[in-house]
C-alpha cells in the first residue's frame, strides 16, 4: 500500500485533502520516510480523536524537541526558549506568567484601533477594481496588530516585513536552513526586541511588552529570554496565521453565495463561519511532537524518541468527528470542538486576538464590497509543510447590485 503523503511535494501542498483522507482511513499511524534536507524518519496521525489526545498528552508527546521535523530546530535556529517548545511544569508557569498581559480585556480594547485600521485599508481601495486580497488586505491586518500590541513605534514598524518574509521563506525551503536567511532575520529580530524590552523595563507604557516586563507571580517576573522567545512566537506564530484565516473565509465564502449572503445579512454569524472555516482550511495544518516512551496505537508501535507530525488539517475533516459532511463547507454547522487553535496545554494563546482581528476584518469587508470574489487560481499559496495559507490571493470588488446565485 502506497499512501501520498509528502510535505515537501508543491502537488501535495496545492491540495492535500485526497492524502489526509487516504491516511485517515488506512494508515491513521503513518511512518514517513524523506530524503530531503537530512529530515529523519517520522509518524503521522490524522484521525481527529488520536491527535486530540495526543496534543493533550504532554507526558507521552513532548514539546520540548520542537514543533518541526528538524531534528535541532532550537539550536539551528538561535531561539529562545519559546512557550510552544516548553513542557510542564515550566510550560504552565510561563502561560499563567504571559496569559496576564494577554486578557480578554486587553484584546477587546484593541478593537477600535483595528477597525480603524481595516476601514483605512478598503478606503485605499476606492476606484479600484482588482486588488490582491492576501497582500494588500488580509496580511496587513496581524502586522499592524502585532505592532500595535507590542507598542512598536509606528516608525519601526516596516522591520517586520524582512522577519516574516525570511520565516515565510524558511517554511518554503522545507526547512533548508543552510539556504536561508532566517537565522539572521531571528538574529536581527531578537537584538531589537532586546532593545524594546530594556526600554520597557525602565519605562513601561501601555502595551503588551510593558505587561511582560512587569507581570509576577509569587513574586517571579518573567526573564528577558522569556519574552523574547514570547515574541517570536507572536511574530512567527502570529502574523501568516490570522491573515490566511482572514483570507481563506473570503475564499470559502465565494464558493457558496447563499452562505456569504446570510453572513452579509446576519453578521452575528460571523465568528461561527471562522470557526468553520478554521477547521476546514486550518492555518496551522499541523506541528510534531516527540514521544517520551513507546505508544501502541491501532496495532502500531510508535517508539520513544520519535518525531510525531499532528495533522490538524486532516483530524479537522474526520467523518468520524463531524460526520458525512466533514469536507463540506457549512457556516452554521455547530462545532463543539476542533482542532484550529490546537487544544490542551497548547491550546493557542493568541485565540481570542485572531478571532477578534478576522471578525473585524471580515465585518467590515462584507459590509463594504458583499460580493467581493477571489481567483484562488491564478493566487500564489505558500509553500509550507506547517502553514496552509496565500502568498498572493488576486479579488474583484463587485459592487453591490443583484444577488448571484451559485
Amino acid at each position: 500500500m502506497v499512501t501520498v503523503y509528502d510535505p515537501f511535494d508543491p502537488q501535495f501542498l496545492a491540495d492535500p485533502y485526497p492524502a489526509y483522507r487516504m491516511l485517515r482511513d488506512e494508515d491513521p499511524v503513518h511512518r514517513h520516510v524523506s530524503t530531503r534536507n537530512g529530515i529523519p524518519p517520522f509518524r503521522v496521525l490524522s484521525r481527529f480523536e488520536d491527535v486530540w489526545n495526543a496534543v493533550r498528552d504532554t507526558e507521552t508527546y513532548s514539546s520540548a524537541g520542537g514543533l518541526t521535523f528538524v531534528p535541532d530546530e532550537i539550536g539551528t535556529l538561535g531561539l529562545a526558549p519559546t512557550i510552544v517548545m516548553l513542557d510542564p511544569p515550566r510550560h504552565g508557569q510561563l502561560r499563567s506568567l504571559i496569559a496576564k498581559g494577554f486578557t480578554p480585556r486587553r484584546v477587546a480594547a484593541h478593537e477600535d484601533a483595528v477597525r480603524g485600521f481595516v476601514r483605512g485599508r478598503l478606503d485605499s481601495f476606492a476606484g479600484r477594481r482588482e486588488v490582491d486580497l492576501h497582500r494588500e488586505f488580509s496580511s496587513t491586518v496581524p502586522t499592524f496588530v502585532l505592532a500595535e500590541m507590542l507598542g512598536v513605534p509606528a516608525a519601526d514598524r516596516a522591520r517586520f516585513d524582512p522577519w516574516v518574509a525570511a520565516l515565510t521563506a524558511l517554511q518554503d525551503s522545507g526547512f533548508d536552513v543552510a539556504a536561508m536567511s532566517a537565522p539572521d532575520a531571528v538574529a536581527e529580530m531578537f537584538e531589537y526586541f532586546s532593545r524594546l524590552i530594556g526600554e520597557r523595563r525602565r519605562e513601561p507604557g501601555d502595551d503588551l511588552i510593558s505587561a511582560l516586563t512587569t507581570v509576577e507571580s509569587d513574586g517571579e517576573l518573567l526573564t528577558d529570554w522569556e519574552i523574547l522567545g514570547f515574541c517570536f512566537v507572536m511574530v512567527a506564530g502570529g502574523n501568516d496565521t490570522t491573515g490566511n484565516l482572514i483570507s481563506h473565509a473570503v475564499m470559502l465564502l465565494d464558493t457558496d453565495h447563499r452562505q456569504r449572503d446570510l453572513l452579509v445579512d446576519e453578521p452575528s454569524r460571523i465568528p461561527g463561519a471562522l470557526t468553520e472555516t478554521l477547521r476546514l482550511e486550518g492555518s496551522v495544518q499541523g506541528l510534531a511532537r516527540t514521544t517520551t516512551r513507546d505508544v501502541e496505537l491501532h496495532g502500531v508501535t510508535i517508539p520513544a524518541g520519535e518525531k510525531v507530525m499532528m495533522l490538524y488539517g486532516a483530524a479537522n475533516r474526520d467523518e468520524r468527528e463531524f460526520g458525512y459532511t466533514a469536507e463540506k463547507f457549512d457556516v452554521t454547522r455547530p462545532i463543539p470542538r476542533h482542532l484550529g487553535f490546537s487544544s490542551g496545554p497548547h491550546f493557542c494563546i493568541g485565540s481570542h486576538l485572531a478571532k477578534l482581528q478576522s471578525r473585524v476584518a471580515l465585518e467590515e469587508l462584507l459590509a463594504r464590497y458583499p460580493h467581493v470574489s477571489v481567483d484562488p487560481a491564478s493566487g500564489v499559496r505558500l509553500q509550507s509543510s506547517f502553514t496552509r495559507g496565500w502568498v498572493s490571493l488576486p479579488a474583484l470588488l463587485r459592487q453591490p447590485s443583484v444577488r448571484l446565485w451559485r
